[in-house]
């Protein structure tokens, strides 16, 4: 029979396999620590003195302790393997974008064949907005009435009419918004419309190659057409 001894330093073994107190037991996989969990706990149940068995609480302990950090380690792979998929899913997106016109914040107004499109993103609902369209020069050239808007991203088209009834030469210009309600400011920005040339990589993620507006990332992105 093995001693009373034996059965303890088995019983010690095990414990500080439990407690992670083995640093080599720490550098191996959860799938390797498994498997050193069940020698041990097998050779600690063939040696162990019949006159002071292993205690069932002790033993349900280790048990739940091993299968909490295997659980866990599943959960991570889990995770990370939703998370490469979304990565995926995200790079297949941004890869469709190109040759698109998306709607990304910009003071930018592109006049061309006498139209214009730009947008506006509002905090809050607004009893009354304005777009103020200005020149090269910093003149003001057309203010747009957008009347009253909910809260969100709203378009609107220019037919490049200025204020005096001439018609504006094509070109760039600039936009500004005021919103208000009740007499109270409402946080506005300004949207332009801009085409995506090509994707640009940014460490692991891609920037929209926008031309003459920059780049852009998605969350920069309101609205595709």
């Amino acid at each position: 029979m093995t001693s009373t001894s034996a059965v303890a330093d088995s019983r010690q073994s095990l414990l500080d396999f439990a407690n992670g107190s083995s640093s080599s037991t720490a550098k191996n996989s959860v799938s390797e620590a498994e498997n050193r969990f069940l020698k041990l706990l097998t050779t600690q149940l063939k040696n162990q003195d019949p006159l002071n068995p292993l205690d069932n609480a002790q033993m349900t302990s280790q048990l739940a302790q091993i299968s909490t950090v295997s659980g866990i380690e599943k959960l991570n792979a889990t995770l990370q393997t939703l998370l490469d998929g979304m990565s995926v899913s995200q790079t297949t997106l941004t890869a469709n974008l190109v040759g698109h016109a998306v709607l990304v914040p910009g003071s930018g107004l592109q006049l061309a064949s006498g139209a214009a499109a730009g947008g506006i993103e509002l905090a809050g609902s607004a009893d009354q907005v304005n777009v103020t369209i200005k020149d090269a020069n910093g003149l003001t050239v057309k203010t747009l009435s957008l009347g009253a808007q909910a809260a969100g991203v709203h378009n609107f088209t220019w037919d490049g009419t200025t204020d005096d009834g001439r018609k504006a030469v094509d070109g760039t210009y600039t936009i500004s918004v005021k919103a208000t309600r009740g007499g109270e400011t409402v946080s506005a920005t300004a949207l332009g419309f801009a085409t995506v040339r090509s994707l640009v990589r940014s460490g692991a993620d891609f920037m929209l190659d926008l031309g003459t507006s920059g780049l852009a990332t998605m969350d920069d992105v309101k609205q595709i057409l």
